[in-house]
């Protein structure tokens, strides 16, 4: 998920929770007789005959509006879902275009270097990377699984002053911002050899 999309959905859920308390806290002040009598008397139900008169004289068509109003929502829902799985991971980058033609490089195979290079280094059970951002802000996230023992220093070294340094080579950008996620398993047992 992208800072786009948590921006939406933080927007979404201060909204929806904002609503839903003054929603509630309307209910429960008439519940509770704050409102005039005249105004909205405590006891009487929510849907009482004002509520129920456009019901009765729209029938037919006032159905109609609240189904598409319901499709409406459940559009809206579901574009919201779609953007939750949604990563702005970049495929390709145009290194150099010009009059001789054009430079690309697929992303993936970098990534699929840097976590190899990555992975060389003993204290690092398994890496992944992908690259994300745009053609002229490219970033990099990684997923390391390290061992339990290793020193975390060893992993940074490795990370930050190999794997990254080689692929802002590669994609010839001086600028390339990561984030390595780490986890820590235990580390691989060697198989025993017997002479």
């Amino acid at each position: 998920m992208d800072d786009k999309t948590a921006r939406g959905n933080r927007l979404g859920l201060l909204l929806v929770g904002l609503t839903l308390i003054i929603l509630s806290a309307l209910a429960i002040a008439r519940g509770a007789g704050a409102f005039p009598q005249a105004v909205a008397p405590a006891r009487s139900p929510l849907v009482d005959g004002s509520v129920r008169q456009p019901f009765a004289t729209y029938n037919p068509w006032l159905w109609w509006v609240i189904a598409a109003a319901g499709i409406v929502l459940a559009l809206f829902g579901l574009r919201w879902l779609l953007a939750q799985g949604r990563r702005n991971r970049l495929g390709g980058m145009r290194l150099e275009s010009g009059p001789a033609g054009v430079t690309e490089v697929d992303t993936g195979s970098v990534t699929d270097a840097a976590a190899a290079e990555a992975g060389t280094h003993p204290a690092i059970i398994n890496a992944t990377a992908d690259m994300i951002g745009t053609n002229a802000h490219p970033a990099v996230r990684m997923k390391v699984v390290v061992a339990e023992d290793a020193p975390m220093s060893a992993v940074r070294e490795q990370l930050g002053g190999v794997v990254i340094p080689h692929m802002r080579q590669a994609l010839e950008t001086e600028r390339m911002p990561a984030v390595a996620r780490v986890s820590l398993e235990d580390a691989p047992r060697r198989p025993r050899t017997v002479a």
